[in-house]
Order: structure tokens, then C-alpha cells, then sequence
């Protein structure tokens, strides 16, 4: 069965109906191309289709996070807070679709199952959950890097007779949490959001952590309508400054080294960056912080002195304070009140470390040391991230080329925009792009993804893939770009470890940190010189 004849066989397929889909989408209608889009979901939103557990939103300021190539978009849109939650990204989403006639072209509660290159047609087919297939010349994969969920393992997980959710896959109808016994698992950034949030309704709260988190405060509030004003005149300005940041946030490194100036300056410079809303505290730091582990360390003691004053019993504080990893070398979450949330008599911190987790039973988790017995339980155990989504897709090049098994080492791409040995496959934040503040990433690769199928088709070109020595060359520069980053050292998601997945036990680099500003001038440099890098047929 197929689900289109070659009377109406679309230019282009891309998977994923989440922001970066919906703009390639945009840009390649532009082009004048028939474009089919396939979506796991019910509907457009992607990340924030799917994350709807309680207190999700994200930490890019609002203004800076939207969609910039619509003038018009820019100035219809109200921003009701400064980091929006998910429903209002959601509604946005739905708001850009509703605009652009995006439906039209989307197919949804289409999940792809497989992707096939034929070698003769130069072209890809797709297979969908219920055998239906799809084919075209260019397959574009808007997966998101995040989006690939990953479940705790430990026996018994499907024993626990009561609602147990991961936080990717949260019910869309209301969960009534008031007055539960709810047991969570996990304190990553998604954790903490839910969290801070349901400590306040439930009636006892207990928290399973085997590896404790920096955070940091969000300082969240209500846009005002002077500030909204301000922020529609200020549009190009915004955009320009998130161009001008290595992370395309609008908070930049300080030039000075926190090994430089006295103390007092360091203490009262960090002061300030723990008052202001944002990434300013990450991001907009001292140069030296996180490449200088003197640098580092210094930074570190002084965040583990705030946990300290912050959670009141010395005990509690002391398992909150990371030991293996030093601030800001993971993703840093921000916070509304995390920390204090263990000083309410409703929670429990259980440090797995110390009592492991046996197994999950019908009542609930049996730790080495006791039984704990919940109403609900939420598994907040992270992702398979950048490489996981395409690992769970059966993607096979030419000669039945398996793309997982092409990538079980370590990513093989050019750019991070398309992998060695797969033709015509293009990848939005793929492995080896540019990451930070996600929809000026995810602009930036589209666009110039845009421009490289323009080129073929004012060309006459039907075929693309990188050259081996590109490749080579890029994978060198990739690994030389995060060498000096002290988070390559650390064990996370961004360097591919994850201890729910099997094999995820060895760091990889899944990103290109030599900076967004570097990243541009790399990419539009190939562009400039007629993308030399490629080979075309």
C-alpha cells in the first residue's frame, strides 16, 4: 500500500511537524516544491505537543525564541510572560500553522517506521507505523534532539498497578495530583520543572535522585504592556544580538577571567547574575568558567554556598550539591523555587546512591533500605538524545546502508546537515550543528539547507551527498571545537551518555560547540564557494 500515486509523489518529505518542520516546510513551498509532511502527532508543536507535564516552559526569553522571518507574525503575537509555558507555546505554534495554511501538507498520527534510498531513482521511501509508504527525491528529518524518551530500567517497571507517566508523554486530559502520595524519578531540568510545581498540590511528594543538578533561578513574570510595546519596536535588534551570542541567547560571555579579578568583584558580578532573569548566570559568565577548571571551581563553590542557604536542613542541601560535574557544565535548568521545595514537610528526597532502587512493585518502589508506597508515578528519566530518534527509525542508505549502525561509533555528517553515505537525507539539528537557543539554530540551518536545494534545482542536480574528505575534515573540527569545554569531560546527554540505553555508556560529540558565530561563518562559507564540499549528480 502507498500512500500516494506518482501523479501527486511530493518534491520533498520531512518528518516532524515540531518548529523546525514547520518552518522547512514554509521555505520550501517558497521554492515552488510539493512538500509532504509526516507527524507521530495529532497535530502541529513538536516538543511542546508532547512535554505537557506540569510546569513545563522553556528558558529562552519568550521574544527571543519565536520565529523571526514575519514581520507581520512579530507584531500580531503577545508573548504573555517573558519565558512562556508550554501551553502558550503551544497555542503559538497552532497560531504560525493556522497562518501559513501549514495543514494543508501535514499528515498526522503518521509515525515513521523506516526510510529506504534507491540507489536507481535517487530517491527515498518512506514506511509508516501501519505499512503505508510515501516516496520522494529529498528526505528532510525535523526529529528534534530531544524527542527520543527513554523509561528507567528496572524490573517491574509495568508492575505498578497505578497511572505512571513519563514526562514526554504526559496525558493530555487533566491528572488530579491533590492529596496524592506521588513518587517521581529523576532531577533533570524536566524534573525540576514538575517538581517545583506539584510539591505545592500533593499530598506527599517523594523524589528519587541519582545524580543531583546545578540549577538556577528563572525570575519568570508577566510581560507588561510597556514592555510588550518596547519588545515589537525592538524585533531586529533582539534578532541581531542572539546572531552576535555564541549560544544565539542574548546573553554573552564577559570578557574578563573569574580568575583575574578580587573576589569581591567575582562575588558581587555573581550576585547580580543570580538576580537577573535568564541564561545570563550560564552563558553571560565569566570567559574562563567553563574551560578554566580553576575558573570553574571557584563558580562551583559559590552556587553550592547558595543551595546551602537556600534548603534548610544541612543534610538535604549537601546531596543537592552536585559532586561529579562542576557548574554549567551540563545544561543548566532554571528554577522557581526548586530548592526550597525540600524544606516543605510534604517531600522526600531519597538518594538512590545510597539506597538503590530494588525494583518497582504494584504499590509502588522498594529501595535497599524500604518500600515506598504511591498514588502515581512519574518517571522523569530523560532522553536518547540528538542521535536517539534516528536510532529508533530503520534508515538505510544505499545497499541497505544502515544509518544506526553507520553511527555506532560516533555521528558521521558534514556540517551536521547530512550524514556520509546518505544521499539526499538533510537533518535539522542534526548531530554536529550549532545548539543554544533552538528556533534561531533552527532558522539558520533551514535556510541554508533552503539554499542548497535551490541550488540543485536551478541546476538541474537530483542527488547530493557529502564527500568523504569533507567529512573527515569536519569530524576533525567538531572534536578540536569542544576539546577545550569542560563539559566534554562530563557525562550527560549532550556527550551521548545514557544509562537507560544500551551502548549510550561511552561519550560522544553530539554538537558542534565551537560557537553559533563560527558555525554561520563555516556553513555560509560553503554556500559562498558553490558547496564544493558536496557532490552532486
Amino acid at each position: 500500500m502507498t500512500a500516494t500515486t506518482s501523479a501527486d509523489a511530493p518534491d520533498a518529505i520531512i518528518i516532524g511537524a515540531g518548529i523546525a518542520g514547520m518552518y522547512q516546510l514554509i521555505r520550501l513551498r517558497e521554492l515552488g516544491m510539493r512538500v509532504r509532511v509526516y507527524e507521530a502527532g495529532s497535530d502541529v508543536g513538536g516538543t511542546w505537543y508532547w512535554n505537557r507535564y506540569p510546569g513545563a516552559r522553556f528558558d529562552s526569553e519568550s521574544w527571543s525564541y519565536g520565529y523571526s522571518f514575519s514581520a507581520e507574525l512579530l507584531q500580531e503575537w503577545n508573548w504573555p510572560e517573558h519565558f512562556a509555558a508550554q501551553p502558550d507555546t503551544l497555542r503559538y505554534l497552532n497560531h504560525v500553522a493556522a497562518k501559513f495554511d501549514l495543514r494543508r501538507d501535514m499528515r498526522f498520527n503518521s509515525r515513521v517506521t523506516a526510510a529506504q534510498f534507491d540507489d536507481a531513482s535517487s530517491r527515498w521511501t518512506i514506511t509508516l507505523e501501519d505499512g503505508a509508504q510515501d516516496s520522494a527525491t529529498l528526505l528532510i528529518t525535523a526529529l528534534g534532539p530531544l524527542s527520543a524518551y527513554t523509561l528507567p530500567n528496572i524490573p517491574g517497571r509495568d508492575d505498578f498497578v497505578g497511572p505512571a507517566f513519563h514526562t514526554a508523554r504526559w496525558p493530555r486530559e487533566p491528572v488530579d495530583l491533590k492529596g496524592k502520595r506521588v513518587g517521581i524519578i529523576g532531577t533533570g531540568a524536566t524534573a525540576i520543572q514538575t517538581i517545583q510545581t506539584i510539591a505545592k498540590e500533593v499530598g506527599h511528594l517523594t523524589v528519587f535522585q541519582r545524580t543531583p543538578n546545578w540549577a538556577a533561578p528563572l525570575h519568570n513574570r508577566a510581560i507588561t504592556a510597556e514592555e510588550q510595546a518596547k519588545i515589537k519596536a525592538s524585533y531586529p535588534e533582539i534578532f541581531e544580538r542572539c546572531r552576535q551570542t555564541d549560544t544565539c541567547f542574548i546573553h554573552q560571555s564577559d570578557p574578563r577571567k573569574a580568575t583575574e579579578v578580587s573576589p569581591e568583584e567575582r562575588e558581587a558580578f555573581w550576585e547580580r547574575l543570580y538576580a537577573e532573569p535568564g541564561f545570563g548566570i550560564w552563558v553571560g559568565n565569566f570567559r574562563d568558567v567553563l574551560v578554566d577548571p580553576a575558573a570553574n571551581a571557584l563558580m562551583t563553590e559559590w552556587a553550592a554556598k547558595k543551595i546551602r542557604q537556600r534548603v534548610k536542613d544541612p543534610a538535604v542541601a549537601e546531596k543537592l550539591i552536585p559532586k561529579n560535574h562542576g557548574f554549567g557544565t551540563r545544561r543548566l535548568p532554571l528554577e522557581s523555587g526548586y530548592f526550597e521545595v525540600y524544606n516543605q514537610p510534604n517531600v522526600e528526597l531519597v538518594d538512590i546512591n545510597e539506597t538503590p532502587i530494588e525494583r518497582i512493585t504494584p504499590k509502588g518502589i522498594r529501595t535497599t533500605a524500604c518500600e515506598h508506597e504511591f498514588d502515581v508515578l512519574i518517571y522523569a528519566t530523560g532522553f536518547d538524545g540528538v542521535t536517539g530518534p534516528y536510532d529508533r527509525m530503520d534508515i538505510r542508505g544505499p545497499g541497505g546502508q544502515s544509518l544506526k549502525d553507520a553511527w555506532v561509533g560516533t555521528p558521521r555528517t558534514l556540517l551536521g546537515m547530512m550524514a556520509e553515505g546518505f544521499p539526499n537525507l538533510l537533518m535539522v539539528l542534526g548531530p554536529h550543528t550549532a545548539r543554544g537557543n533552538i528556533p534561531r539554530n533552527i532558522e539558520e540551518i533551514v535556510d541554508w539547507a533552503t539554499g542548497l536545494v535551490r541550488h540543485m534545482r536551478v541546476n538541474g542536480l537530483k542527488r547530493v551527498e557529502p564527500r568523504a574528505a569533507a567529512v573527515e575534515d569536519w569530524a576533525r573540527h567538531v572534536e578540536e571545537a569542544a576539546a577545550g569545554l569542560l563539559f566534554s569531560q562530563v557525562n550527560s546527554w549532550q556527550t551521548g551518555v545514557n544509562r537507560n540505553v544500551e551502548g549510550r555508556d561511552v561519550r560522544r560529540t553530539l554538537g558542534y560547540y565551537g560557537g553559533a558565530v563560527r558555525y554561520r561563518h563555516k556553513v555560509e562559507a560553503v554556500a559562498a564557494a558553490g558547496y564544493q564540499e558536496f557532490a552532486f549528480r
